[in-house]
């Protein structure tokens, strides 16, 4: 509230902190038990200060709000709205005639509550992931400090979580607002301090950006998922952060290094097949590429596939199906739930999408070969239900051998690449799959790959309209296929 307003409310509250939530309980019970309005009361900090002003109890009163009301307003106490005390207070005062509020969703002051607590939350989580510590002192000296600046009042807050962590240690962690300082037994909040106050650098952040670059992994980076959970602001106070630029930079280069260093030996099912196929003097390195001369053979190879840690968890391999002379190899990303039952591809709902538009498309599902570019399906236990987790490039690149058999013993003339992982197995790198959508690409060995979504797309889509119209899209591409086919 501004100076304006104090002047005007006929009652004035001080609070000894930013985070003095008992101090504002005990005056928002007393102003609530007393009729006096949210517009009459103005709220303030001033260290020190009585609340000589405050009207009483009245004898026998009882303020009852809903339970969980003081834990959603403590955390959103924490907040650094300078309004925060008087919104608190107005629904404080609403609940006593409308005890369902919080339970109204689309309420404005029930929104900004949940969004306050949030931020509230989310910053929490920050302070846990990003303060660092920074060793000052040898011996009896020895103490660790930390600058930190957090977007709200959740130091104290948090500090038990450090106590907790780190309680063989002597820390202290500094904060424009305030500071936490554990001395081994006794937990003290102090005043905020500057970042001059906190040290530098130490011995150990050498050892802290060798350990960083050395667990980055390029084939997983999003850069914009990354700034979401470590925003730029925090990049100042962190040892590794000088590193990131280069790596973002490099990324691309070094997946495709990891890539290409990856182990060829052959999976221990291949030990059989060598031996049914070469003499003992054969070099194992050239086993796999004799493995089966026909797709129901390799069809068979495929069963015991150990090629990646996938098969553990999933029924059983599933392979692709249909004619050994198909002129076009349609390839998906991987067997879902029901394909992981039946054994066969694209047998659950993407797969019904894709047989009514290929028949709509006239082409003939029974003249066409369907595979995944992962043969093993890969989920997350979500209750009874599995839910269906994207493939890595890892697990794409281990089962690329089997795709490149396919090919290599059908010789198709045309690929269809059924969304971004088919087109990183067929092509090698990542696709802008929405970008190249119905463009055909020539690898180096002749094939034609046409890039397009896969159908299980469709299916995510909600409105009715804009089902309706991406089914239609994905229909022209399966026409333009027809006529690739037929070229």
């Amino acid at each position: 509230m501004r100076p304006a307003q104090l002047d005007l409310a006929r009652y004035r509250v001080r609070l000894d902190s930013e985070t003095d939530f008992a101090g504002w309980r005990d005056a928002a019970r007393r102003l609530a038990l007393n009729e006096v309005r949210p517009e009459d009361v103005g709220w303030h900090v001033a260290p020190g200060s009585d609340q000589a002003e405050l009207p009483e109890v009245p004898a026998g009163a009882q303020l009852v709000v809903p339970r969980d009301f003081i834990g959603h307003a403590e955390t959103a106490f924490c907040h650094s709205d300078s309004g925060r005390f008087a919104f608190l207070y107005r629904v404080l005062w609403r609940l006593r005639d409308e005890p369902k509020l919080l339970e109204i969703a689309s309420d404005p002051d029930t929104r900004r509550l949940e969004t306050m607590e949030k931020a509230v939350r989310r910053d929490s989580h920050k302070m846990h992931a990003f303060v660092r510590f920074r060793k000052i002192g040898d011996g009896a000296d020895e103490r660790y400090v930390a600058w930190f600046e957090p977007d709200h009042f959740i130091v104290e807050r948090n500090a038990d979580f450090f106590v907790r962590r780190f309680t063989g240690m002597r820390w202290t962690i500094l904060t424009p607002y305030a500071s936490a300082d554990w001395d081994g037994e006794r937990l003290a909040m102090g005043p905020g301090a500057a970042k001059g106050d906190a040290p530098d650098q130490d011995d150990t952040e050498a050892l802290w950006r060798t350990y960083f670059e050395n667990i980055f992994n390029p084939a997983r980076l999003k850069v914009k998922a990354m700034q979401r959970e470590m925003p730029k602001k925090y990049w100042r106070n962190l040892p590794e952060a000088s590193l990131i630029p280069d790596m973002i930079a490099g990324a691309d280069k070094a997946a495709k290094d990891m890539i290409a260093k990856m182990p060829t030996t052959p999976a221990p099912h291949h030990a059989k097949v060598q031996a049914r196929h070469w003499p003992k003097q054969q070099p194992a390195e050239t086993a796999e590429d004799d493995a089966a001369s026909t797709i129901s053979e390799l069809r068979e190879v495929a069963k015991g596939c150990r090629r990646c840690p996938l098969w553990r968890d999933a029924t059983q391999t599933v392979f692709g199906e249909g004619p050994d002379n198909a002129k076009v190899i349609f390839v998906g990303e991987q067997p879902g739930d029901q394909e992981d039952l039946a054994g066969k591809p694209f047998v659950g709902p993407a797969g019904k999408v894709f047989d009514a538009i290929l028949d709509d498309a006239g082409v003939d599902r029974q003249k066409v070969y369907v595979t995944n570019a992962v043969k093993h399906f890969k989920f997350e236990p979500r209750g009874k239900r599995r839910i269906h987790s994207k493939p890595n490039s890892g697990e794409i690149q281990a089962c690329r051998w089997w795709i490149d058999q396919e090919f290599e013993l059908i010789k198709p003339n045309l690929a269809v690449a059924l969304g971004a992982t088919a087109a990183m197995s067929l092509l090698g790198e990542a696709i802008p799959v929405t970008k190249m959508r119905g463009q055909v690409i020539e690898r180096e060995d002749g094939l034609r790959v046409f890039i397009t979504i896969h159908p299980s797309f469709i299916l995510r889509i909600h409105d009715r309209a804009d089902k309706e119209a991406e089914r239609e899209r994905f229909l022209q591409d399966m026409k333009l296929v027809k006529r690739l086919m037929a070229a």
